[in-house]
């Protein structure tokens, strides 16, 4: 194989067979499958995956979904369209606020090179938090700051492997992933772990009786009344909490007053109420506890384990309020070595191959990223769905209920989407042409609307973006 070669792979899946094999794996009915419509080919963005079918068939699925609970709910039977363009768009994330294009990205975040000519390889670096660039600097015996520069870390990784960097670095709390390629990958133990797991894994975890979501007023969008917690900060999470508020539900951040944040925080808290509740005290836990008694969802994106340990596991909510759909959102899976390792899209993208499939898709030989964080936003849409497809159950069935979804393994579900022979062909599209001005406490935001349209309740964003703690942690009345 020359480096210019893609790796033998099976051509792009059309979009309606992967939506259908998506929707049929949640035991949804098939007959609504005829009432959602697909439009667009690949390549959308320079990549050779099929990147823009992922970000259509996730957002599909997840606004299909909410058609349908609307339609359960005696609200209207609506037909649902996404344009992979526009899909492809949502998911690179381009916003604006007063004019300015935030760089959510850290000066030393990205890949290196590492271990000299006698072992050579790669590392990616995510240093957007303060204290996880500072761990990893303290690895490298470098010192905290952001005094230090790229060349510093590029001359200190000359010592280390990829892989003894990344062991070090994970077990000072650091986050970094060392490149490897799809062969590599799956010769690692925890790549067993992340394909024995379902796209998404929704399972009955205590009996209760169905809450029945009271019925729909005239013109009320499909979530209308449901109360959803989003304890999230980084990506997918958000996006799932914006995405489920874009379809009317009652969506609450929920921020430790003491943990820093992104500036996509502008972008995903669209339609949120935001407020704060620090968990390392009584009264944040008891604020939590009061919320979690009215919620129908919870979304947690805490390392596995984390809020478990601080009595918000999903069973003790499903104690807590009968009947709780509890979503949980891990980098690379709940199970495996890896179960309990940080990750981010970009560092996932790196350890898993695709940054070295697409090094060789380019003819470069060289590390490149897909070009957005796909398996954040195609999460952050199954979280959605996942979300909607546990309430249907919940309401047919009873029971309290438990989603699990993971970086990793969309990231495996996008490999099965196949390869784009041409996809470097695509050109970057005009995102300030499409951007649209939205409400927010931050000052003026354009961002990209969202890419489901509806027949008869279009998703929209009631409430603006607000920051952290501009709400008490209460639901509103009514």
């Amino acid at each position: 194989m020359t480096a210019s070669a893609i790796p033998p792979s099976p051509p792009p899946v059309p979009a309606t067979v992967a939506l259908a094999a998506l929707w049929r794996d949640a035991g949804l009915a098939a007959d609504a499958l005829g009432r959602v419509r697909l439009p667009g080919t690949e390549p959308v963005l320079p990549s050779s995956f099929a990147v823009g079918t992922a970000a259509q068939v996730s957002i599909a699925a997840a606004a299909l979904a909410a058609a349908e609970l609307g339609a359960m709910r005696g609200g209207p039977r609506q037909e649902v369209s996404v344009d992979v363009l526009d899909a492809a768009l949502e998911c690179c994330g381009a916003f604006t606020i007063d004019g300015r294009r935030p760089d959510i990205w850290d000066k030393l975040s990205g890949l290196y090179p590492c271990g000299g000519d006698a072992r050579p390889g790669w590392v990616r670096v995510h240093a957007n938090f303060a204290h996880h660039r500072d761990r990893a600097l303290g690895v490298l015996g470098l010192a905290p700051g952001a005094q230090t520069e790229r060349a510093d870390v590029e001359r200190a990784l000359r010592d280390w492997s990829a892989e003894e960097f990344e062991d070090a670095a994970a077990r000072a709390g650091a986050v970094v992933a060392a490149l490897r390629s799809f062969e590599q990958w799956e010769r690692h133990p925890q790549a067993g772990a992340v394909d024995a797991a379902p796209l998404v894994d929704i399972e009955r975890i205590g009996d209760a009786p169905p809450r029945g979501l009271p019925p729909l007023a005239g013109g009320a969008p499909p979530l209308a009344g449901v109360r959803v917690l989003d304890l999230t900060r980084i990506l997918a999470g958000p996006v799932g909490g914006r995405t489920l508020a874009a379809y009317g539900a009652d969506v609450m951040l929920v921020n430790s007053p003491s943990l820093p944040n992104i500036e996509s925080i502008v972008d995903t808290s669209r339609g949120k109420l935001s407020a704060h509740a620090d968990l390392r005290t009584d009264a944040g836990r008891d604020d939590l506890r009061l919320l979690a008694r009215d919620a129908h969802v919870f979304v947690q994106g805490y390392r596995p384990g984390g809020l478990a340990a601080l009595g918000f596991s999903p069973e003790a909510l499903a104690g807590l309020a009968p009947g709780i759909v509890c979503v949980s959102l891990s980098a690379y899976g709940a199970t495996g070595p890896w179960g309990d390792r940080r990750g981010f899209d970009s560092l996932v993208q790196t350890a898993t191959g695709f940054n070295h499939a697409e090094g060789l898709a380019d003819g470069t030989g060289k590390p490149r990223a897909l070009p957005m964080q796909i398996l954040d936003y195609a999460t952050g849409f199954l979280i959605a769905f996942g979300a909607q497809v546990a309430l249907m159950r919940q309401a047919r069935e009873g029971g309290s209920w438990h989603v699990r979804v993971s970086l990793a393994r969309t990231g495996r579900w996008l490999r099965t989407l196949g390869r784009v022979a041409d996809g470097f062909s695509a050109a970057r599209p005009d995102f300030d042409a499409r951007m649209q001005r939205f409400e927010c406490g931050w000052g003026e935001l354009r961002a990209l609307p969202h890419a489901a349209m509806f027949s008869a309740t279009p998703a929209r964003w009631c409430r603006p973006s607000m920051p952290p703690g501009t709400h008490a942690p209460r639901w509103p009345a009514g």
